[in-house]
């Protein structure tokens, strides 16, 4: 990367510094109401913001752009209007600023409180989706912090694009423009510097593939948090309502494939018979869905066409229509494979047995785990969160959906009347 360009990051990393104060010191109301207009303005340019993700989309296909990444970048007029309801859902929800988490009376009567405070800038880095441009923008403005946006080079028009719109809205507040700034994308270099900023940002997040978030994670040298990528498991057990189960495992595979919620796997008890077995697996090819696994395995219960798993199979998300199945000694043969393969995103079951769920939902660790439930319902908004800036796989200061309070941190205040220490 150019000096230019590395004094272009530190220069805006600065700049939010600078204005960082100001937007921890909104109010609610009037974050609420830049909100409520931010939201507003994306409805009302949809029209030039799919004309720029346009430019990125067709930019993509001619890089030969993967078919999910290409769904992860692609706006039309629904997602626009559901990128502004987030906002607006945003807007809604409790404000976590100001917050006292417990206090008391010392002996020696000076009073004491803890209380959610910002958490400053907050570095974001991620692929591909510009909604998370727009979701960043507003959870980090409720929660009083100043967001530093270092999106893909991919969709670079789409945030370009959706970055002046809110900055449009910020300067029709009166505020600054750098209360959200977008990073250059050009190279991987612009990465590096944000996320060894030390001083400037006080928090990285990654969004986006393994990869990328392994990257950041490594080499920031400012706080960083992983969120998720997906290896999501479903169990389906001898005890389950084998209709309800194949429906749940059908959904989280196939509702949305590019998404980190997606299941990857389902785990198939070993006592259940060959017929309901092969019901399972055809049920999923049925659904367009290429099922992956020890041949031999699969074929000895009489399923076909399927193919041979790799290592990188079980152990990656493959955000399209593939899935890898095995068969498993029960509940302690799905946990004990799950402990190896997971990422520690979302596990599911399918199970009429209680100790068995009881069972699952204790040992698995994981960010979430759905008992009878399909994986896509591990959402920030699904939760009441409204939008969310990701799943956070980690097990440090917040686990699972980052939305508002995960997005600050507390800080004790004491008040005395002159007292001193003996």
């Amino acid at each position: 990367m150019s000096n230019t360009e590395r004094e272009e990051v530190l220069s805006k990393a600065r700049a939010a510094k600078d204005v960082a104060p100001v937007v921890a010191q909104l109010s609610t109301p009037r974050k609420n109401e830049i909100l409520q207009r931010a939201a507003e303005n994306l409805i009302t340019h949809t029209d030039d913001i799919l004309a720029a993700n346009q430019q990125d989309i067709e930019a993509g296909r001619e890089r030969g752009m993967s078919d999910s990444l290409i769904d992860r970048l692609t706006l039309d007029a629904a997602r626009v209007e559901g990128i502004a309801d987030g906002l607006r859902q945003v807007a809604g929800l409790q404000d976590p600023v100001g917050e006292i988490l417990q206090g008391r009376t010392m002996d020696n009567g000076i009073q004491m409180k803890q209380v959610r405070v910002p958490l400053g800038v907050m570095g974001m880095v991620y692929e591909a989706r510009p909604n998370v441009t727009v979701d960043a923008f507003g959870l980090a403005l409720k929660s009083g912090n100043v967001p530093l946006l270092r999106g893909s080079k991919s969709a670079r028009n789409s945030n370009t694009k959706l970055v002046e719109l809110l900055q449009d809205t910020l300067a029709e507040f009166d505020l600054p423009r750098e209360v959200v700034q977008l990073l250059p994308c050009e190279t991987h270099d612009s990465v590096q510097d944000l996320i060894t900023a030390r001083g400037l940002v006080d928090l990285v997040i990654p969004r986006g593939g393994a990869k990328l978030i392994e990257a950041v994670v490594t080499g920031a040298t400012v706080p960083a948090i992983e969120t998720g990528t997906g290896n999501c498991h479903f169990y389906i057990d001898a005890s389950a309502d084998m209709d309800k189960a194949i429906d749940m495992v059908i959904n989280g595979k196939t509702r949305r494939t590019s998404v980190c919620n997606s299941t990857e796997c389902v785990l198939i008890d070993a006592a259940l018979d060959d017929a309901t077995k092969l019901r399972i697996v055809r049920a999923l090819q049925d659904a367009d869905v290429t099922v992956h696994g020890d041949v031999d395995e699969l074929e000895g219960f009489g399923a076909t066409d399927v193919v041979q798993a790799t290592e990188e199979d079980w152990r990656e998300e493959s955000l399209s229509m593939d899935i890898c199945a095995k068969v498993v000694d029960g509940v302690d043969g799905a946990i004990a494979h799950i402990a190896e393969f997971t990422t520690g995103h979302t596990e599911g079951i399918a199970a009429q047995d209680a100790d068995v769920l009881v069972k699952f939902g204790n040992e698995v660790d994981a960010a979430a785990v759905m008992l009878n439930a399909s994986t896509a319902f591990t959402d920030g908004e699904v939760y009441g969160m409204g939008a969310e800036i990701g799943i956070s796989t980690q097990k440090l200061h917040a686990r699972g959906p980052m939305a508002l309070p995960e997005l600050t941190s507390s800080k004790w205040v004491l008040q005395g009347t002159g007292h001193v220490r003996p």
